[in-house]
């Protein structure tokens, strides 16, 4: 049989990944690029294959012997086949406004409450976790995420106006260099106060390198390791090289996604939909195979339970 051409566009991709064991084999050939079967448990290469049931038998664990392709990944303990999973990922990683969980829900043929959980574990998936730092010109900004207290429901309203109630976030972006595209970081803020606010930029920026800010006051100090360069939005809102617009810009691309398809997102949730869309803007000269296979690169080694996902005190889930 002539192998299939792997997929270049989402109507291949359902066709491919929904025929034979494409699905399965793609996923074996990207845990184990070798060839060669391990343990994800011990680590043991004495496996045995079990074709009926497409799992293997480890010969060196005392419990839990056989193991899936699916184990110490995001689709661990989950009843979805592989095939949907996968074109949920392609679907994701490659819509530059996003997709709802109805959507998914819609198109994969499962409940909104299975395709929300599927798409919470995908972007946890899509967390890059590099730690490259940014150099050369560097933009730091803040925007609120939310709706403004006065237009809040009575039962929730806690002011008449006002930012209260809406949730800060921070973004750093290193501008196009060396034929580089630009990238973005962004972190949720408790406040925007300068002990916050300077910590992620020097966690995330090489010292030395040129910064361009607004005019918060909570960036006073910055030049002691940065050359640091301030635009006051209240005069204008660039002076030749000196400006945020490249924030101001992708800022504009994440409200769209989370006003115009998710509408309304928790803050305890609100990191996860940052790292997704962080994803495409980093990878977006990239095609949508090879966005599809980076953030299927991200699957292994992570895992979200769903009782952790709903639980409102899961800040500390929030990565570094």
């Amino acid at each position: 049989m002539k192998e299939q051409k792997f997929p270049q566009t989402l109507l291949e991709a359902v066709q491919f990944f929904g025929a034979d064991d494409n699905a399965f084999n793609l996923m074996v050939k990207m845990r184990w690029p070798d060839g060669k079967v391990t343990c994800p448990r011990c680590g043991s290469d004495k496996v045995g294959f079990i074709a009926t049931r497409k799992t293997w038998e480890c010969k060196s664990c005392t419990t839990k012997k056989q193991f899936s392709v699916k184990v110490r990944t995001i689709f661990e303990d989950s009843p979805i086949k592989l095939d949907k999973w996968l074109c949920a990922m392609w679907l994701i990683a490659n819509a530059k406004n996003g997709i709802s969980s109805y959507e998914i829900g819609r198109s994969l043929g499962v409940t909104q409450k299975t395709g929300w959980f599927m798409l919470q574990r995908i972007r946890l998936a899509l967390q890059t976790g590099t730690i490259e730092k940014m150099k050369g010109h560097v933009e730091s900004d803040e925007t609120f995420i939310g709706g403004r207290s006065r237009f809040m429901h009575k039962a929730r309203k806690k002011q008449q106006s006002g930012w209260k109630g809406m949730t800060p976030v921070q973004g750093l972006l290193e501008r196009t260099a060396g034929g580089k595209a630009s990238r973005v970081k962004l972190k949720v803020l408790k406040t925007t106060r300068n002990h916050e606010v300077q910590g992620n930029v020097r966690e995330y920026v090489l010292k030395g390198s040129e910064l361009h800010t607004d005019a918060l006051r909570s960036y006073i100090g910055m030049n002691q390791d940065y050359v640091h360069q301030v635009i006051d939005h209240a005069i204008c809102y660039a002076k030749g090289h000196v400006h945020t617009n490249g924030l101001e810009n992708f800022w504009c691309l994440l409200k769209r996604t989370i006003k115009g398809t998710y509408v309304n997102v928790e803050p305890f949730h609100l990191f996860r939909y940052l790292d997704e869309q962080a994803f495409r803007f980093n990878e977006r000269e990239d095609s949508d195979a090879g966005r599809f296979m980076k953030a299927l690169h991200g699957v292994v080694g992570k895992g979200l339970k769903y009782v952790d996902l709903i639980d409102k005190g899961g800040e500390d889930l929030q990565p570094a």
